[in-house]
């Protein structure tokens, strides 16, 4: 398998042409993010994307908390300098691991989530370092400042933002040089496209990376009933799992599947090329091998311009698939 590298942004960051999303590697407190997880087979799933030329990993401290990025350090024990790591701060964590659901982007918290992922990764640098989201009664120019002491402190290497506007981009990439963006975005999810964020990174020479590029499993093909996903799974209290979007939008997966079956391949394989072809990174997650082979093959994938336009016929942008988050969550967005 050739997994080219590619520029991530304009300030000296290569990563493969699609990564590996982590956080359904590990539960949340008493829930699994996406069904049962286990260790072994996890760890054994970063290993297998690195043979395979994917070495970008995708996590946050957020996530378990704590335990996501506990778990990369296991995997990458003893080859730290072979792998790019992401991670994320913004989500307020106390003093007792526990999360507040509070955004916090002052600059003493910064500095305390960068020691922290340091010490859970078991690194002294962070690749990649992305404010998880807007923190709206901090200035961003704060919260990136203190970034960017971070960059010149060597403990990380290029700074990242998620879920932002463009007016955000703007006047945080006029403090620092931001190198990614990462927001949600997949053929069911084109916020960042219709509210120009993604011209905006274009003309700042800022990368962008696309977590949920399957719709959360829904451009699998591997949902057929709301009654597929595990009884504690998060994904049950998201709008676009509910009866009024649900059956809509299996129609149109299984209309894509037929384009998908026509050029011998899945879904997923669709739905990630689609977004390789736009110049954008997909942080696809899984906790299997197999899906992680299938999904990187996706990488091996070129769509002519007419699988493009037809596909861009089943699901234009517009298209209401359902809100991707609750209504708490979707009012922590920047749009």
């Amino acid at each position: 398998m050739n997994i080219q590298k590619v520029k991530l942004g304009s300030q000296g960051l290569i990563v493969p042409d699609i990564g590996l999303g982590c956080m359904g590697m590990t539960g949340f407190g008493d829930a699994d993010m996406y069904g049962k997880t286990n260790e072994q087979e996890a760890i054994a799933t970063i290993h297998r994307s690195l043979e395979l030329g994917g070495n970008f990993l995708d996590t946050a401290d957020l996530y378990g908390p704590f335990k996501n990025e506990q778990l990369i350090a296991k995997a990458i024990a003893g080859s730290r300098d072979q792998y790019v790591i992401a991670t994320k701060f913004g989500w307020e964590i106390d003093e007792h691991d526990q999360v507040t659901w509070k955004i916090n982007g002052r600059k003493d918290y910064v500095k305390k989530s960068v020691e922290r992922s340091l010490k859970n990764l078991k690194t002294d640098y962070i690749d990649l370092y992305y404010m998880h989201r807007l923190d709206k009664n901090t200035p961003i120019e704060e919260t990136v400042h203190a970034m960017s002491e971070l960059v010149q402190e060597g403990k990380v290497k290029y700074i990242g933002l998620s879920e932002v506007s463009s007016e955000t981009v703007k006047r945080a990439h006029a403090v620092h040089p931001v190198s990614a963006v990462q927001s949600e975005y997949s053929l069911f999810e084109r916020t960042v496209e219709e509210k120009g964020v993604l011209q905006t990174l274009h003309e700042l020479g800022i990368g962008f990376v696309a977590y949920s590029p399957l719709g959360r499993g829904f451009l699998s093909g591997q949902i057929r009933s709301i009654d597929d996903l595990p009884e504690n799974d998060f994904r049950r209290a998201m709008p676009r799992f509910q009866d009024q979007y649900f059956h809509k939008n299996i129609e149109l997966v299984k209309t894509m599947e037929d384009l998908a079956s026509g050029r011998g391949i899945t879904s997923s394989q669709l739905a990630l090329a689609w977004i390789i072809s736009k110049g954008i990174i997909p942080i696809p997650g899984t906790k299997r091998r197999t899906y992680l082979e299938q999904n990187m093959e996706a990488a091996q994938i070129h769509l002519s311009d007419d699988d493009l336009s037809r596909l861009e016929s089943i699901v234009p942008p517009g298209t209401d698939t359902g809100a991707p988050y609750d209504e708490f969550s979707m009012g922590l967005l920047d749009y």
